[in-house]
């Protein structure tokens, strides 16, 4: 490759990794100003950092009980997700029939049915159940998330062999001990795959958890980072600190993940 096309190729990807990077810059640098300075200028450092910010949206927003709902339910619905998908897109793969097609094609078609569409019926659900708390929200991601997560556990499963469920047949496994036994644990790198792709939208979510979580005491951290906005007043920079805390763990656990999320993808796709 010529000298100039790797200069034109590095300055294309530098500019466009500025461009993911600018997000990241203004929410960290405007949660160490004051509210004056934001006004003035959100692209300029701060005169004096205000770590205070952080200190006081930690307190303000009841950080910790916020961050164990959002852990908890984010653990539970990724745990059921991956458990009921994989079992389920298992049963799809082995079982060769026009039903199964058919009902593939529903879990799919599922995927583009927006939100606004099912919102209301959901609601009246959960209330005529009694299931407007974490519990019925938890059901909910459940639902919402099994879809993707079904097709992309079908295309895995696909290219594992039938003749491992023969083999352990004839030692003597039934099929829910074919399944646990043999093809969950094979599934890994789909399971990680399904568990970041769910992790960084129910964290994030905001919509759902306004909903059907009413309770002070079981609101999730997208919920808690709304204290900062008033009808007449935003706490811009309270706001920031707060959401900067709440994204360091996704980030973490995103970039310890990452090369998880290409190789599933790629493994289904592929098989």
């Amino acid at each position: 490759m010529k000298l100039w096309k790797r200069i034109s190729l590095g300055i294309t990807g530098l500019l466009i990794a500025l461009l993911f990077i600018m997000p990241f810059y203004i929410l960290v640098v405007n949660s160490l100003k004051t509210p004056r300075e934001i006004a003035e200028n959100v692209l300029g450092w701060p005169a004096i950092a205000q770590f205070s910010n952080y200190v006081t949206a930690f307190i303000k927003m009841n950080f910790f009980s916020a961050f164990v709902n959002s852990l908890l339910i984010s653990i539970i619905s990724i745990g059921l997700i991956i458990f009921v998908s994989s079992m389920a897109a298992y049963a799809l793969v082995r079982n060769k029939t026009r039903a199964s097609k058919l009902v593939l094609l529903l879990f799919v078609a599922a995927m583009i049915i927006p939100f606004q569409a099912v919102m209301l019926p959901l609601l009246g659900v959960l209330k005529t159940t009694f299931m407007l708390n974490r519990v019925g929200l938890v059901i909910a991601y459940v639902g919402f998330g099994g879809s993707l997560a079904i097709f992309l556990y079908h295309g895995f499963i696909k290219g594992i062999p039938v003749d491992l469920d023969e083999a352990a047949t004839i030692d003597g496994c039934s099929k829910f001990q074919i399944f646990t036994k043999i093809i969950f644990p094979l599934l890994k790198p789909m399971h990680v795959t399904v568990a970041v792709l769910n992790l960084i939208w129910i964290w994030n979510d905001f919509l759902l958890p306004s909903l059907i979580v009413n309770k002070e005491g079981e609101k999730t951290l997208p919920l808690q980072l709304y204290y900062f906005f008033g009808e007449f007043s935003k706490q811009w920079h309270l706001a920031l600190a707060a959401l900067t805390l709440s994204v360091i763990p996704i980030i973490i656990f995103y970039f310890f993940m990452q090369k998880h999320i290409i190789k599933g993808v790629t493994d289904g796709a592929v098989k």
